[in-house]
């Protein structure tokens, strides 16, 4: 892993008691997504600002965030190389194949080694020790500055058009001056209105229920995918307790009239649900610690950039998570910005050459990303449609489909591929786990 370190130090203005800072990037949102950007980009020498409402102790502690990501084997290698990796890697669980079954059908689609390759498909992680990690690995490099917890009052971009950079202005009076701004603070972003990007967002009618189960028989590693009525019914391998009790993180998609119902089942009632959706794969099972829900819709944004600010995460997009894609999609554009922020300072920026924020800069990223992107929202909402269908027609094509790619491992490696973010002729550095030269 190559590391750049020659970065243009954060400098703070005496003149105005220390009021003004001036980084190269300022970075919105200190989520996964804003993390693995910021730390993404300091990894590659860039001076780099994180602000977030929240504070680091309070985005990591216990009761914060009770969910696990799914992280493709491209995520983890984008991890690996900007040095988070080894700071959740003893809590990751490899998966080491998917099944997606109609529960309603003995047809279903297996991806094993043989289509996978010599690694894991992916990793599913606590999302406490994925923010960790990464907070630990930003606040370790050099032109690293977590201003957290700070909220953004104002943002001028008028002197972006011009390279001027885009001046940030914080609730405590400080203000932050960077070349370039990244707007990671989701679906409801500041840093997207404030560029004036208007964003598309459509609803899916569904709630998502996310808890985690204690099971009597392993996983295996084998991550599964019940395709129901309501919605999809996602068993996420998760690493055993100390005391070997088999654990997995579920994800339950259910009609959002339906949802509240079920959310509210006393706990034996609760455990008999998941033991019919399990259908006796996992033998006994009982669920443990907070159930979780939320509003499943999608959003995106009809530009990633404007000259000096780059939208990142669900400022950008936000997917169903049938496929697993959303953290996974902002991993990828964490890789393409440091990707191209690399490549502008490598041909030359402040000696002529485009800035970082520039609009010829950014616009890489976008034309990178967005393919990506949309070929995402277009299958997940494609495979969710037709899955989620009652007629019996559809039904028995789709299924007629699954059993044909079953049967097929070139279709299986292609469509894995896709998953694991390694589709296309071109992809970052950080996708194979090296930094980009910068």
């Amino acid at each position: 892993m190559n590391r750049n370190t020659g970065s243009t130090a954060h400098r703070w203005a005496t003149e105005s008691g220390g009021n003004r800072i001036e980084v190269d990037v300022a970075v919105v949102g200190g989520g996964p997504a804003g993390l693995a950007a910021a730390t993404a980009l300091a990894a590659i020498g860039v001076s780099v600002a994180l602000l977030d409402r929240e504070s680091a102790e309070k985005r990591t502690e216990a009761g914060f965030d009770g969910r696990t990501t799914a992280l493709t084997y491209g995520s983890a290698n984008v991890l690996k190389g900007i040095g988070a990796w080894e700071g959740m890697a003893a809590d990751a669980q490899p998966i080491v194949a998917t099944d997606v079954v109609d529960r309603f059908s003995p047809i279903h689609l297996l991806v094993g080694q043989e289509a996978i390759g010599d690694h894991p498909y992916g990793f599913n992680v606590e999302n406490g020790y994925i923010r960790r990690a990464l907070i630990q690995r930003f606040r370790s490099l050099p032109g690293a500055l977590d201003l957290s917890p700070c909220s953004v009052t104002a943002i001028d971009v008028g002197g972006a058009n011009d390279d001027g950079g885009v001046t940030i202005s914080l609730d405590d009076g400080r203000t932050v001056r960077a070349a370039l701004l990244v707007g990671a603070d989701g679906r409801g972003s500041i840093v997207r209105k404030a560029a004036g990007i208007r964003a598309r967002r459509w609803d899916y009618d569904q709630t998502a229920l996310v808890f985690n189960i204690h099971h009597e028989k392993s996983h295996r590693g084998i991550a599964v995918e019940h395709l129901l009525d309501g919605g999809p019914f996602a068993i996420v391998p998760m690493t055993d307790e100390a005391d070997g009790r088999h654990r997995s993180a579920i994800v339950w998609c259910e009609r959002r009239a339906d949802a509240p119902a079920f959310l509210a089942l006393p706990d034996d009632r609760f455990d008999a649900e998941i033991a019919w959706r399990t259908a006796g794969r996992l033998g006994r099972v009982e669920h443990y610690g907070q159930r979780f829900s939320y509003s499943i819709s999608g959003l995106h944004a009809e530009r990633y950039v404007v000259p000096g600010i780059a939208l990142a995460g669900e400022a950008a997009h936000a997917v169903h998570p049938i496929a697993a894609q959303g953290l996974n999609l902002s991993m990828r554009d964490a890789a393409a910005l440091a990707e191209v922020v690399a490549g502008a300072r490598r041909e030359g920026t402040g000696r002529g050459g485009a800035g970082i924020g520039s609009l010829s800069v950014l616009r890489q990223y976008e034309r990178w990303r967005r393919f990506d992107t949309l070929q995402t929202i277009a299958y997940t909402d494609t495979f969710l449609r037709v899955f989620l269908t009652r007629r019996p027609g559809v039904r028995f094509a789709r299924n007629a489909v699954l059993g044909a790619i079953n049967a097929s491992l070139p279709l299986k490696r292609r469509i894995i591929r896709d998953a694991m973010g390694f589709a296309g002729p071109q992809r970052p550095a950080l996708m194979d786990g090296l930094l980009p030269a910068s």
